[in-house]
């Protein structure tokens, strides 16, 4: 993890680290705790862009703009609006999300799903993409700017 930090802050676009205490008041409102990649994360940076600036390949969004998925993308925070445990965490290029699901765990870390938002919240197309956010992290950073997940299924 510590050399994807490294490569983040080389050659991307980060955001002054969050504080510990920015990590707790962010835990004390969504109501779980970051997975160790994620909190790594957010001890390096509070949210990053990757490749570019103004319009960002992948933007990992600072602890203050994560929400429920269902919010982000319905405007609604009810069952019948998709699940409670889906986070919109990242966006990328084209108005699409990246969901971390804090109802799943592989290895003590939460895994990732696509946020395709034409089909959302159907598990079926918002399927999971990573089972941490390391995986997901290295597989952008080597992505040459391309949603790799999808690559991978042709």
């Amino acid at each position: 993890m510590s050399a994807m930090l490294e490569q983040v802050s080389r050659l991307h676009f980060p955001n002054p680290p969050a504080t510990p205490s920015e990590i707790d008041a962010f835990e004390q409102r969504v109501g779980w705790r970051l997975d160790p990649d994620l909190r790594a994360f957010y001890l390096h940076c509070d949210g990053a862009k990757l490749s570019d600036r103004v319009d960002p390949a992948f933007f990992f969004y600072p602890l203050a703009k994560i929400r429920r998925a269902r919010v982000v993308l319905l405007k609604e925070d009810t069952d019948r609006a998709g699940p409670a445990s889906w986070y919109a965490v990242y966006e990328v290029r084209d108005t699409n999300y990246i969901f971390v699901d804090v109802s799943q765990e592989a290895g003590e870390r939460y895994v990732i799903r696509d946020g395709y938002r034409e089909a959302f919240p159907d598990p079926a197309y918002n399927r999971q993409i990573a089972g941490s956010f390391s995986e997901f992290l290295g597989g952008a950073l080597r992505s040459n700017e391309e949603w790799f997940w999808l690559q991978e299924e042709e």
